[in-house]
């Protein structure tokens, strides 16, 4: 039934539906009337067993089935789950496909690519399953063959193996082998030669010999996957051992035996692989199946020996059995075995495919299959496992459930095979069902009770009732009832009388028809007291689960439990008991569990009833398994014992035979086999059988019964039979050319082999194999010979052989009865002339037979020629005939037959007579070609003399040499060319040719002579020597070649070098010949790598070409320094004064040379910046022990490597510190009297502490006495103390020690000191040097003593100290310096003075400050570097301990290099080409970093591209034009690409072709029309910017012309169209001529205006005598398109104009530019119109004849008078700007810079004016500020909706501010906003711009930073020569090195007029891998809407700077909501309106 749609099937399922609701009414339609033409699912298409692919190539697996209706395809695994989709690696199309795409190799899965599949078929009625599917996905990945040595004693064979990875070998097999000496094995099917490539890949040497093992020899594989070959990576060798006495065989371990499969058909090889001496003999055995007898193999064409080795072609399954190799020699012998198993492919089929079978009959399905080796079968019903392993499938009594779909499985280890049948359902086939049933019910006792049920089924269904599992019968109280309604139903019904409590229970009706069983069950519940039903014995078997239910009655029940012995249940594990009664005993055992059961069922009044059971368990009988031997044969005697250990008695036992059909002997089939049975015991059966015989053979069953049921034991038995005639052969007569056929059959049991052999010879005896031939086959043991010949006669055996005795064999005489015939038909026959010949014929067949001769077909008579006579001679199988000829001649070349007869026919054969001779002379010898060493000839050939010639001899001379010394060249004689080799070049010879045949020689020919030609020299250049000069250089020196290996004229070198032990290829370098005679060559390989070796090579060459490479060459340059510093470096304190320094060599790579030492540089970390104040200490080893240290002093230490070369790179500093020691003395000590009684004892610390000071202790004694001394300890910070309690007038002896956590330290020098009344002003601080830090404060101490109190002054640098802000006197004395300046620094004097004396000291003052800015300086600039000298500041007095340098490109971040001190000039390298740079530098010491140079503004050398010739770059045909890109120059900076757009002359839209054209390459536009005039657009880029060149060309006509040039009106071909003008304009008012002039006129006088304001508001703003610190500069713009896109970021925009993409395109990102433009976004139309050429070309008024561009017509305004303001003034009122043309076409856009055309060069630089648009105002009237706006002439037009762009002027862009204050309020729009008519540009340029310090108003443009760079200066001094001098000062604070004011809001963020704020600039050539400014998300795909929003900010498209004041800051984000809400704060606003001038700049700009 085909697919239906939905409402289609529907209706076809009511009609259904109708017909069997008639049907069932009728009772007349069988039950499945639908099936006759619907079928279950059949295989149409099934997949193989095997699908391998590679991961590169996938595959797809198909599965088709058919059926009715059609059969939904699963894929399903092994398991039965099915299969899903898997991403990318597995999928299920739609069709049912299971497809595996290409997948990567990671991404193999085993689960999905190494899978076992099947496909399921299925539809309603049933399923089947395919054969297994092995999915195996090969990951394509590398692998390697190898070939290993092979040991073999010489004379023996030997076998190669080609060893393949395991994990391709399935998929890689051996296709050849080859040795080093050029020879190639292939396999083939020649077995004699000594090679023989075996079919299973391995390499077979007979017969080994010393010479064999000088040969290496690889293997040639192939990947059947990929068709990849590949040679083994290793070759192979033979190791030959000579023979030292005899060697019995010996075989490899682990090979003696062996498993084989081969394919049927396939030719295999069994190996024996065995050695010895003498040369053993192998021999070959087959063992005969199922014995232990073998039999010698027979060797005939399919089956050969190689040495051991036997190989067999075509294999059978017949040959498929275990092998025997012997191998003997006279020492000893061995064997090896090989068990063969030939599979075939296995199929199957099941009989019948389908069969309708009514129910309850039987149904047989057999498995039908082929293939070998097969080892199991299985069957499966709807993709179900059934269980079953037989061929036949047999179903007793068909139910419902087994209709569908069997199948039948046969599998080995390779594969398997299914096949499939359907059983259908015939017959009347309805099971029974319940449709209407009784519910529970619970009642009181005493009325009746009435059960209904009704059921359905075809046939009608037999209804009975049982009450808790009792079958009710009817009696006096219990009713059952039944009837068959109309429709067939049978209602039964169930009648109680009177119902009792007793009643009460479980009722179940119960539906039953042969077909099926249905059962319904309730519950009646009747009101009473409990009660339990009798229960019957139960009887179970044991090992079963017992289940029953107690029969309980009354209503209601509490409770129902078992017990047994009094125990309630469960008392196991065993038990379950449910409260409904129901009690489980699971696996029942006769001693646990037969006992008596007790139900008792209690109600909650406590009434109870109990009921017992009683179980019996019962055992079944077991038997012992038992087996037949394995042999048996007729005749054997046979006793089978079957023994029942197990069961209860009785048991029955008896035995039952099911006889299998025998083949062998249809006979026996009828024979009753004889056998007995004996009871031998109660436990034991015995089965006798005598004599076994066939009939024997079948299945003997041993049956056990007892109470409890019966089991079985079957075991098979084979009588195996020796063979027997059927039909024996005998002897036959057969006539030639009949269909021969004789017969012979046997049978037995293995069923016999029947084979035919044919005798050897003409005598019985020796017998061969049948050749396997077209015409010779056995089929069945019948030899049949088709069309049989002579050659068939013969003996021949037929032999039946199963391996049961010995079998059968008869021999037979085959005989042929022929008539005459001649072995050989035609022969040839020579003779040399003039000598006799005897012609021979000789006839087989029946005699008599009669002969005669003919010549020519001409009857031969003897007597008609004497020279001719005829003889003939009977032999035993026919007549011999013999023609004589006396003497031959030429004439006797004729054609001789000889036809005999007898009398069964006639038959002749030929003899083809040859006179022979020698040949005549070769001639026309000619020259074909020659060349330097070989000339070609051809020649004619001569008559050969009736011998074919065997060679020509061409013999050769020098011109000067005699005959006599000759060179020959053989030559085949077939041939009329040759080639003559091995000649010298520009030589002369002779030559001639003699032909020659088998009889002789011919004469010479004419000679030739030729002169050879030049050729390129065959010699090395000699004596080569390659010595280093330095680290990059080597010198190669070498002397030409031998003279006569010149070959003409050497004209130079070429010199060829590269990497040794590298595979690159050599660079060459060409040197000419030196003519001097003797002289060497020479060159200097420069740039070479550091300490590297090179490989040189060297080669002649002359006009010819160049000769051979000499031999390489090796030698190192010389030692560089290493390049890496030692690694790892560590450094251990080991004592006070010793620092342990350890490090790793640097990597090997990196030393540049062998390292001799290492050297450890090491001084005190803080004098590590001062290179003289560093030590060095060299050392071999990998650690030194640094000695002499300072003690607890941290050190810095550096290790570098040294080379011969030099030192290497330094490490990383590492520090240590070394270990504290006991201090030094204190440096000196004072004593000053303070009184009688007192003393202050003062010291200074000593001057190496050695660590930290914990303490100092002060000793005094009296001097003179014996006192004792006395100690003192003196906190650390105290450096003096008071001694009291002292003698008046006795002197002390003091003396001071210092102490650290080491101990204590040597003591000072000891001072004495009297106490005395007098005391007089002593100072106890000493002269001291103070180091104070920048910024911070010191203090310099001063400790007076004396009586009276002494008076303390201080002198600064001689000057009398005064107090004041910073400097004041404590009360201490000392002196308090705040915040210490660098002027601070100097001597300090404290003078102490009473009434007795005057004490003073001297201290010294040290300032360490920051150091102050350097001087940089810029030394020289190439392409990618910079050079800038550094000075340090002369004021500097710290120690400068290095520079750091800053450097920026012009549109990029800021880097730093770090610079030593002592470096005078420093290389900034890998900088952009042809960029602006930014540079200065600043110094650090240990204070920290200084100020900042003043910044050095600088480019790198190099140009943007320059435009080329036009006829050199532009090649055009007739459709295309080549662009050859190598014309261009690229000014000094490598292009990057190209980018190319074409058009037709007439159109105006742009296409672009490329945007991404590498430089070196040629390009070809296409498709373009003939003769047809095109514009090309070329933009050529590199890293200084790009250049944009346009072209007109016109293609060729088809046949090549050109066309004529248009005319542009002036007589110019090939110029823009001139504007065309109506008719009534006067020619003067040319467009071209008129829009310059009044432009002109416009910009002169605006600018005279502006440059009057500015200087004007110059001398206002320096009222004060200020600074003048205005700076100006001018903007070139170029003359643009409306459309436009002016790039700002270049310099030397002045020369070319910005690149605009194609309008309406949106163009992939081109690396350093964007595209887009305004008008493209807004209205998708192009602005240019005719031949505005200016829109997108390069104008160069230097370089092109018209200085004005050509306009069209423009739009005119309204009337009235539009003024330009300068400054100060408002626009009057809303100027709307009227169009003459809608649609805006030539509207400008909001923002674009525009430059009045014509100025370019005529007009003075420092005057140019720029012109820029305002945004739109949107009907709004602009605020005040905006400037006027400047209309184009014309008059009115159409009214454009919007109001136009307003212009402003472009002031000068740098301001700085007043250096004194005041305001300066020049106006200056920033520039960088010239032309965002680039939507996606609009936010690119940032805005930098100075504040007054005093407060004013300034509206400034950007810092020069991101200005448009199109200044007028020179290019190398743009910045400083026109700013002035004190650049550094107002360039502090833009970019990055100062803070950027906030962005501020002036009335373009006005919400009423949203302006978009634009974004930052990208960087020129900045990563592209990082950058989003060219994604094409952001700079190419902005939408209109986004480009023609006027309200509202757009969103941020760059970093924003921060604001220097954080509570003022705002981020892009927040101001665009604050004006989305109108909350600009006030601050922001008055930013811009402060002054009152009123002047806005259009570009949001930054304060």
């Amino acid at each position: 039934m085909a697919y239906m749609m939905p409402n289609e099937r529907l209706k076809w399922l009511t009609l259904c539906a109708a017909v069997v609701v008639l049907a069932s009414v009728g009772n007349t339609l069988a039950a499945n009337p639908a099936d006759s033409d619907q079928k279950g699912p059949v295989f149409l298409k099934e997949p193989t067993n095997r699908i391998d692919f590679s991961n590169s190539t996938g595959a797809e697996i198909e599965c088709k089935s058919s059926g009715n209706p059609m059969p939904e395809i699963i894929w399903i695994r092994s398991d039965g789950t099915a299969v899903g989709d898997v991403p990318g690696l597995r999928q299920i199309s739609s069709d049912g496909k299971l497809v595996f795409p290409p997948f990567r190799a990671e991404d193999y899965r085993q689960e999905v690519h190494a899978q076992v599949y099947a496909c399921l078929a299925r539809n309603q009625f049933g399923s089947i399953i395919s054969r297994d599917v092995h999915v195996r996905a090969v990951v394509t990945q590398y692998y390697d063959t190898d070939v290993n040595k092979a040991y073999v004693i010489r004379g023996n064979a030997a076998v190669l193996k080609c060893e393949i990875p395991s994990f391709v070998a399935d998929f890689v097999s051996v296709v050849s082998w080859h040795t080093d000496q050029n020879e190639d094995f292939l396999p083939g099917s020649e077995y004699d030669g000594k090679y023989l490539v075996l079919p299973s890949g391995e390499l077979h040497i007979r017969e080994v010999g010393p010479e064999d093992g000088y040969k290496s020899y690889q293997c040639r594989t192939k990947h059947r996957l990929t068709g990849e070959t590949r040679l083994s990576a290793t070759k192979g060798r033979l190791v030959i051992t000579e023979p030292i006495g005899s060697k019995a065989p010996a075989v490899p371990t682990g090979v003696q035996t062996f498993q084989q499969n081969v394919p049927l058909g396939g030719t295999f090889a069994m190996l024996c692989q065995a050695q010895a001496f003498p040369v053993p003999v192998f021999r070959w055995y087959k063992f005969i199946e199922g014995t232990t007898r073998k039999q010698a193999v027979v060797l005939n064409d399919r089956v050969k020996q190689v040495s051991g080795t036997l190989i067999i072609k075509d294999a059978v399954v017949e040959d498929s059995g275990k092998y025997l190799c012997v191998v003997n020699n006279s020492v000893g012998g061995e064997s090896v075995e090989t068990v063969l198993t030939v599979t075939a492919p296995l199929s199957a089929k099941i009989d019948p495919p389908t069969q309708t079978i009514d129910f309850g009959r039987p149904a047989v399905f057999t498995c039908q299959y082929t293939g070998n080796p097969i080892k199991t079968v299985s069957w499966m019903k709807d993709g179900k496992a059934m269980g079953h392993s037989e061929p036949v499938l047999r179903i007793e009594s068909v139910k419902k459930e087994d209709k569908g779909m069997y199948q039948c499985f046969v599998r080995n280890d390779q594969e398997s095979a299914e096949a499939s049948a359907e059983l259908k359902l015939g017959g009347r086939f309805d099971p029974p069902v319940i449709r209407q049933a009784f519910q529970e019910e619970t009642m009181e006792p005493g009325p009746s009770v009435f059960l209904k049920c009704v059921a359905g089924g075809n046939p009608t269904p037999e209804i009975s009732w049982e009450l808790d599992g009792k079958k009710i019968a009817n009696n006096d109280r219990f009713q059952v009832g039944q009837y068959v309604t109309v429709n067939g139903d049978v209602v039964s019904y169930l009648n109680i009388t009177s119902v009792h409590a007793n009643d009460g229970g479980l009722y179940k009706c119960i539906a039953k028809s042969k077909v099926g069983v249905a059962e319904h069950s309730a519950k009646l519940n009747v009101y009473g007291l409990p009660y339990i039903r009798q229960m019957e014995k139960k009887a179970i078997v044991a090992g079963e689960t017992l289940m029953v239910t107690c029969p309980v009655a009354g209503y209601p029940i509490d409770s129902i439990v078992w017990e047994r012995d009094n125990r309630a249940l469960p008392i196991n594990r065993k038990q379950k008991v449910f409260p409904n009664g129901t009690l489980i005993i699971e696996n029942v055992e006769r001693n646990s569990d037969q006992a008596t059961y007790t139900c008792v069922a209690k109600n909650q009044e406590g009434y109870s009833a109990r009921g017992s059971l009683e179980v019996q368990v019962m055992v079944l009988p077991q038997i012992v398994p038992f087996a037949f031997e394995d042999n048996i044969n007729t005749g054997d005697s046979i006793d089978l014992f079957c023994q029942i250990p197990k069961g209860d008695r009785p048991v029955k036992v008896y035995w039952s035979f099911e006889r299998r059909a025998s083949n062998t002997d249809p006979s026996s089939d009828e024979l009753q086999p004889q056998m007995r049975t004996n009871r031998i015991s109660s436990k034991t059966s015995m089965l006798s059988i005598q004599s076994a015989s066939p009939a024997h053979t079948g299945t003997y069953t041993c049956i056990a019964s007892n109470a409890a049921g019966t089991t079985s034991y079957s075991v098979n038995l084979t009588v195996n039979v020796p063979p027997r005639w059927i039909l024996e052969p005998t002897d036959k007569a057969f006539a030639q050319g009949s269909d021969a056929k004789v017969e012979c059959k046997a049978d037995g049991f293995p069923k016999p082999q029947v084979t035919w052999k044919k005798a050897v010879g003409d005598t019985p005896g020796e017998y061969k194999d049948l050749k396997k031939s077209d015409n010779i086959r056995v089929e069945e043991g019948t030899l049949h010979i088709d069309n049989i010949q002579k050659t068939n006669e013969g003996y021949y055996l037929c032999e039946a052989i199963n391996g049961i005795g010995s079998g059968l064999s008869a021999v037979i005489m085959v005989s042929v009865q022929a008539p005459p015939e001649f072995t050989e038909k035609l022969r040839n026959q020579t003779a040399r002339r003039g000598e006799p010949a005897v012609l021979q014929c000789e006839a087989k067949g029946e005699k008599p037979i009669g002969i005669l001769w003919n010549m020519n077909n001409m009857r031969l008579d003897p007597k008609n020629d004497n020279r001719y006579t005829i003889r003939e001679e009977i032999l035993s199988a026919g007549v011999m005939s013999s023609l004589s000829i006396k003497r031959t001649e030429r004439s006797d070349s004729a054609l001789f037959t000889c036809v005999a007869t007898n009398a069964f026919g006639s038959d002749d054969a030929s003899i083809n007579m040859i006179v022979q001779e020698v040949p005549e002379m070769p001639y026309a010898l000619k020259v074909l070609d020659k060349s330097g060493r070989s000339v070609q000839l051809s020649w004619a050939q001569p008559y050969d003399g009736n011998s074919p010639l065997n060679r020509y001899i061409i013999e050769f001379k020098r011109s000067r040499a005699s005959w006599d010394e000759i060179d020959r060249v053989m030559v085949p004689g077939h041939t009329t060319e040759a080639q003559v080799q091995k000649l010298s070049p520009a030589t002369t010879y002779n030559i001639r040719i003699v032909a020659e045949n088998e009889i002789g020689s011919s004469q010479s020919s004419e000679a030739v002579t030729i002169i050879t030609a030049e050729e390129a020299p065959s010699g090395k250049p000699q004596n080569i020597k390659v010595e280093p000069v330095n680290q990059t250089t080597l010198r190669v020196t070498w002397k030409p070649p031998a003279r006569s290996d010149w070959n003409g004229e050497i004209l130079g070198y070429y010199v060829g070098y590269k990497l040794s032990n590298t595979n690159s290829s050599y660079i060459f370098e060409t040197i000419n010949f030196i003519t001097e005679e003797g002289k060497e060559h020479n060159l200097e390989l420069n740039n070479l790598r550091v300490y590297t070796q090179y490989s040189v090579v060297i080669q002649a060459f002359n006009k010819i070409g160049a000769g051979p490479l000499s031999d390489e060459e090796k030698q190192f340059t010389a030692e560089g320094t290493p390049s890496q510093p030692p690694s790892d470096t560590a450094c251990t304190t080991l004592t006070s004064q010793t620092i342990r320094v350890s490090w790793v060599s640097p990597p090997l790579e990196s030393a540049n040379g062998v390292i001799k030492t290492y050297k450890v540089v090491y001084a005190p970390s803080d004098e590590w910046y001062d290179e003289t104040k560093r030590h060095y200490k060299k050392t071999a080893s990998s650690d030194t022990v640094l000695h002499g240290l300072k003690k607890y002093t941290n050190y810095t230490m550096q290790v570098l490597a040294t080379t011969a070369g030099g030192d290497g790179v330094r490490s990383v500093p590492i520090h240590c510190q070394t270990e504290p020691d006991v201090p030094e003395a204190p440096t000196d000590v004072k004593a000053l009297v303070m009184g009688n009684a007192a003393i202050l004892v003062s010291w200074r610390p000593p001057a190496q502490p050695n660590g930290i000071i914990t303490q100092y202790t002060v000793y005094s004694k009296a001097e003179g006495a014996e006192t004792e001394t006395k100690t003192q300890k003196v906190p650390h910070y105290q450096m003096s103390f008071e001694a009291t309690e002292l003698e008046k007038n006795k002197p002390y002896e003091f003396w001071v020690t210092a102490s650290t956590t080491i101990g204590e330290g040597q003591q000072s020098k000891s001072i004495v000191a009297m106490p005395s009344d007098q005391v007089p002003a002593k100072i106890a601080s000493f002269d001291d040097t103070f180091t104070a830090t920048f910024k911070e404060d010191a203090k310099m101490p001063c400790l007076a003593v004396g009586a009276p109190q002494p008076e303390i002054t201080w002198k600064i640098k001689g000057v009398e100290f005064s107090a004041n802000d910073r400097m004041r006197l404590l009360p201490d004395g000392s002196l308090l310096i705040k915040s210490v300046n660098r002027q601070d620094a100097g001597d300090y004097s404290c003078h102490a003075e009473n009434s007795i004396a005057k004490d003073s000291i001297t201290h010294k003052l040290i300032v360490l400050a920051p150091p102050q800015s350097p001087h940089v300086t810029l030394s020289a600039t190439t392409t990618d570097a910079l050079t800038v000298r550094l000075k340090p500041h002369e004021g500097d007095t710290a120690p400068l301990h290095g520079y750091t340098l800053h450097y920026k490109p012009e549109f990029g971040e800021w880097e730093t290099a770090e610079v030593s001190v002592d470096s005078q000039k420093h290389n900034i390298e890998n900088l952009l080409c042809g960029s602006r740079y930014q540079v200065y530098a600043t110094g650090f010491n240990n204070i920290g970093a200084g100020e900042a140079s003043d910044i050095l503004n600088t480019r790198t050398k190099g140009q943007k591209p320059k435009l080329p010739e036009k006829p050199r770059f532009i090649e055009v045909s007739s459709n295309s034009v080549s662009l050859h890109f190598k014309a261009w120059k690229d000014g000094g900076c490598p292009m990057s690409h190209f980018v190319v757009e074409s058009k037709k002359r007439d159109q105006l839209e742009w296409n672009q072709i490329s945007n991404n054209v590498k430089p070196d390459n040629n390009y070809v536009v296409l498709d373009l029309e003939p003769a047809t005039w095109y514009n090309l657009r070329i933009t050529a880029h590199n890293s200084a910017g790009f250049t944009v060149a346009e072209y007109d060309f016109a293609t060729l006509t088809v046949t090549g012309g050109t066309i004529a040039p248009l005319d542009d009106g002036m007589g110019h071909g090939n110029v823009h169209a001139r504007i065309p003008m109506p008719a009534w304009m006067p020619e003067w008012l040319d467009l071209n001529f008129m829009v310059p002039l009044i432009a002109t006129v416009v910009v002169v006088a605006v600018g005279i205006c502006v440059v009057c304001v500015a200087l004007s508001r110059r001398r206002s703003d320096d009222m004060r005598g200020g600074q003048k610190d205005v700076y100006y500069d001018v903007v070139y713009n170029q003359t643009m398109g409306p459309g436009a896109t002016l790039d700002k970021r270049r310099p030397d925009l002045r020369d070319e104009l910005g690149y605009i993409a194609p309008p309406n395109r949106k163009l992939p990102p081109v690396p350093g530019s964007n595209y887009n433009t305004c008008d493209r976004i807004k209205r998708g139309t192009v602005i240019s119109r005719g031949g505005l050429r200016s829109n997108h070309s390069t104008w160069d008024p230097r370089r092109n004849p018209n200085l004005y561009e050509e306009l069209k017509a423009p739009p005119v305004p309204m009337h009235g008078n539009a003024n330009i303001y300068g400054h100060g003034g408002h626009a009057h009122g809303n100027v709307e700007c009227h169009y003459r043309h809608p649609g805006m076409e030539d509207e400008i856009c909001p923002y674009a810079t525009f430059h009045l055309l014509g100025f370019r060069e005529e007009m003075d630089p420092t005057k140019a004016m720029n012109f820029q648009t305002f945004p739109h105002q949107n009907g709004h009237t602009p605020v005040p500020g905006h400037a006027g706006t400047m209309l184009p002439p014309g008059h009115p037009g159409h009214v454009h909706s919007r109001s136009g762009s307003q212009s402003m002027p472009r002031a000068n862009r740098y301001q700085r501010k007043n250096s004194q204050g005041g305001q300066s309020s020049i106006y200056t729009p920033a520039p960088e906003y010239d032309d965002p008519a680039n939507c996606a540009e609009e936010d690119q340029y940032r805005r930098y711009t100075r504040v007054n310090s005093q407060g004013g108003s300034l509206y400034s443009g950007p810092g020069p930073e991101y200005d448009d760079p199109a200044n007028c200066a020179p290019e190398e001094d743009q910045y400083g020569s026109q700013y002035g001098g004190p650049y550094g000062q107002p360039y502090d604070h833009y970019g990055s090195r100062g803070s950027m004011g906030r962005r501020s809001i002036g009335s373009a963020r006005n919400p009423g007029n949203g302006s978009p704020e634009p974004p930052p600039p990208p960087p020129r050539n900045h990563d592209m891998s990082n950058s989003s400014f060219n994604d094409s998300k952001e700079s190419n795909e902005i939408s209109e809407a986004e480009c023609d929003r006027d309200h509202g900010p757009r969103g941020n498209y760059g970093a924003v700077k921060r604001s220097p004041q954080p509570k003022d800051q705002r981020t892009t984000e927040e101001m665009r909501k604050l004006i989305e809400r109108n909350e600009a704060g006030p601050k922001q606003l008055q930013l811009q309106q402060t002054n009152g001038a009123g002047f806005t700049a259009y570009d949001t700009m930054a304060v």
